[in-house]
C-alpha cells in the first residue's frame, strides 16, 4: 500500500470513530470503452467518502477508456461475490452496450439489490437495469439515448443529473459523475 493509500484510509478510520472502514464497492466496466470520467471521477469520490473500490470487467489486466485512460480490472464479472461489497457500480461509455443483455451483469445487479446494496449506473449502463427489469415503476435517468429503452422497460425516467429510488442511483453521464460517486457514498452510509 503506498503512503498515500496507509494515511488515506487511516483518516478515515478516524473519521469513523476508530472503527475498521470496510465499505467496498464493485466498479463494473468495459474492457475496451468504458468512459474515463465516469471512472475515475465516480471512484475518486468514493474513495474520498472511505469507500474501497474493485474494478471488474470481461477480463482481467489493463482495461482502456474511450479518452486513453488506463484502468486495471482486477476481477473478472463472473467472480463478483455480492457478500464481499456494499454495492455495484455499472460504468456506462460506448463499450458499456456489452452488458445490455449480459445474464451474469444482470443477475448481479438483481442480487445487490435484492440484499437491500446500493445499484448504481451511469450513462448508457441504466440499461443493463432496465433491461434486468429492475426500473419498473422506479425513477431513473441515463444519457438520453437511452431514455426508450429505460421507458419501454417500465422506469418513469426525470431526465435529471443523478436520480435515487430506493437504493438504485442512476446518473445521465461524464458531467455528473462526481455527483454520481457522491450519491452512492451517502447511501452506503
Amino acid at each position: 500500500m503506498e503512503a498515500f493509500d496507509k494515511l488515506k484510509y487511516c483518516i478515515c478510520e478516524l473519521l469513523a470513530g476508530g472503527f475498521m472502514v470496510d465499505r467496498q464497492v464493485v466498479m463494473v466496466i468495459a474492457f475496451k470503452g468504458f468512459r474515463d470520467e465516469e471512472l475515475f471521477d465516480t471512484q475518486k469520490e468514493l474513495e474520498n467518502a472511505c469507500v474501497k473500490t474493485v474494478v471488474a470487467s470481461t477480463q482481467l489486466g489493463n482495461a482502456t477508456g474511450v479518452l486513453g485512460g488506463i484502468a486495471e480490472a482486477t476481477r473478472v464479472i463472473g467472480q463478483i461475490k455480492v457478500d464481499e461489497f456494499d454495492g455495484i457500480v455499472f460504468v456506462g461509455g460506448g463499450g458499456a452496450g456489452i452488458y445490455f443483455n449480459d445474464y451474469k451483469a444482470q443477475e448481479l445487479a438483481r442480487e445487490f439489490n435484492a440484499k437491500g446494496k446500493v445499484v448504481g449506473a451511469i450513462c448508457i449502463a441504466p440499461s443493463i437495469l432496465a433491461n434486468a427489469g429492475m426500473l419498473k415503476g422506479k425513477k431513473a435517468t441515463a444519457f438520453p439515448s437511452e431514455e426508450g429503452n429505460l421507458r419501454e422497460n417500465g422506469a418513469v425516467w426525470t431526465g435529471q443529473d443523478v436520480t435515487v429510488d430506493g437504493k438504485i442511483v442512476t446518473a445521465n453521464g461524464p458531467k455528473t459523475a462526481k455527483e454520481f460517486g457522491r450519491k452512492i457514498a451517502e447511501y452506503i452510509g
